[in-house]
């Protein structure tokens, strides 16, 4: 099996030659779309089942709307529209034909023009808001909870596996509300269910803070996120929630007759998260041998490889390695116990390594005799032997402890690389010998924001929510400022 290439030597060779060898996914014969493999797809239901036990516990429900946007709907609300507009394929003709001239060709047939151009779903605000017209009259409808599982289309010109594809998996939850209040307490609470889900299963701690106005949702009045930082220093946006006013009910004119009997329009959120949530699990990470997954996404968190000789050992080795594997599934861990004698234990141990299985156990005659296995940990890549009596505790145990120290190690890291500067010539300097988040102050313009992404490619990340009121001056024009920023180059 031919090692990866080191993320010192080349961190973006590095994801992609990971995302391929571990069977995460591969590029498609469609150009800028993905065919996520089945080992990769398992890593995203676990991510998406344990998103909808919170969307449901939190009042919302699922549904479905279409794929497809008439062009008049998309451009209601102008912001959303001209915020996607260069992102948008869109559908002119329902029908081909053959090709007179050639029998083997298919042509558009122009005789099957539609009386209205569709958009392909690069968002659902539009479609979703037209259908809310007819769903609220008054405020006992309201508020409305909805999210709904889906793909959507960004045409995208330069594609990464995971990160940045022209169709990918989502979830987009679109909820109306009676009160600004309410609407804003919405946003805030799923901000925090995806900052949970981060941090408590993808072992990814991030910073929870609000976009510059630059870098705001299109359509949005305030759009609130998470960021986190890749192995690299770079940040990548994790999730986002987005606070949308009245803007949507005004374009498609969804009004409601309040306690009062008075009409008004609703107020309404949004908020997602995608398939990039991948590329971020393998990026904050995985390592030079492959994948470190948390035991809360692994596919299967314990694997069982016996070591024999001829079909006696092997039947010895299966008896006691299907014990433990029964003992481990009534504590609710997810094992498999290869004993497909097709390749050899050391193949299954580099493969198991380079898909990121957090336990393997190894078990041979020897470890039968001695009542004992050999436990190694995929994310410290450390081997102990563990008595035979018992292992179903320890596994349980340790796997607590791998969840545990992958996240602190992810946070230690980004901890020690977020930098503190008050000039902007130490801000190039950091950006440049050291990367990492960059706090500084910001003058709030959005002439200082631009002028520093054209000269360094950093952008603003966020606004920290928990930023502490501090007096301090912009990095370029010097003007007065009461709290830092986040600043990076990103993903």
């Amino acid at each position: 099996m031919a090692k990866l290439t080191s993320r010192k030597e080349d961190y973006s060779k590095w994801y992609n030659e990971l995302v391929v060898k571990a069977d995460l996914a591969e590029n498609s014969r469609v150009r800028g779309c993905m065919v996520i493999k089945p080992y990769g797809f398992a890593i995203w239901e676990k991510m998406k089942d344990e998103l909808d036990r919170k969307f449901k516990e939190t009042g919302h429900q699922n549904a479905y709307f279409p794929l497809f946007v008439p062009k008049s709907l998309f451009e209601a609300e102008e912001k959303n529209a001209e915020g996607f507009a260069k992102e948008c394929a869109v559908v002119t003709h329902y029908r081909l034909k053959t090709d007179p001239n050639n029998p083997q060709k298919l042509i558009v047939d122009p005789d099957a023009k539609l009386e209205e151009e569709l958009i392909v779903r690069p968002t659902s605000e539009a479609i979703i808001w037209s259908t809310y017209k007819n769903w609220i009259q008054s405020y006992r409808d309201l508020p409305i909870l909805i999210n709904q599982w889906a793909n959507v289309v960004r045409w995208e010109m330069r594609t990464r596996l995971f990160l940045r594809t022209t169709e990918f998996l989502w979830q987009e939850g679109h909820t109306a509300h009676s009160t600004k209040e309410e609407a804003i307490e919405e946003t805030e609470k799923m901000l925090e269910v995806y900052a949970e889900f981060a941090e408590n299963f993808m072992a990814m701690p991030v910073i929870k803070g609000i976009k510059s106005p630059s870098e705001r949702f299109a359509g949005a009045v305030e759009t609130y996120c998470i960021e986190a930082m890749m192995q690299d220093g770079k940040a990548l946006q994790a999730g986002t929630s987005h606070f949308l006013g009245q803007n949507f009910a005004e374009a498609f004119d969804v009004k409601f007759t309040n306690k009062e009997g008075e009409m008004e329009y609703a107020w309404a959120t949004s908020w997602g998260v995608s398939t990039r949530l991948m590329g971020a699990l393998i990026m904050a990470h995985s390592d030079d041998h492959g994948l470190v997954l948390p035991p809360t996404l692994a596919p299967f968190q314990v694997v069982i490889v016996p070591i024999f000789k001829g079909e006696d050992q092997l039947r010895q080795v299966d008896e006691v390695a299907f014990e433990i594997q029964n003992k481990l599934k009534a504590k609710g861990i997810s094992v498999k116990y290869d004993n497909d004698n097709q390749n050899k234990p050391g193949w299954k141990f580099a493969e198991y390594e380079l898909k990121g299985v957090p336990v393997r156990i190894a078990l041979g005659a020897r470890d039968l005799e001695n009542k004992t296995v050999e436990v190694a940990r995929r994310d410290t890549l450390t081997k102990e032997v563990q008595p035979l009596e018992g292992i179903e505790n320890y596994i349980e145990e340790l796997l607590q402890k791998i969840q545990q120290e992958i996240y602190l190690k992810a946070l230690n890291f980004r901890d020690s690389n977020i930098t503190k500067v008050d000039s902007y010539d130490e801000f190039k300097k950091v950006l440049e010998e050291k990367g990492g988040f960059i706090s500084a102050h910001w003058d709030g313009t959005e002439e200082e924001e631009e002028q520093i992404k054209e000269e360094t490619k950093a952008t603003i990340r966020c606004i920290p929510l928990d930023a502490e009121t501090e007096n301090g001056v912009s990095l370029i024009s010097g003007k007065p400022s009461s709290k830092r920023v986040i600043f990076a180059k990103s993903y």
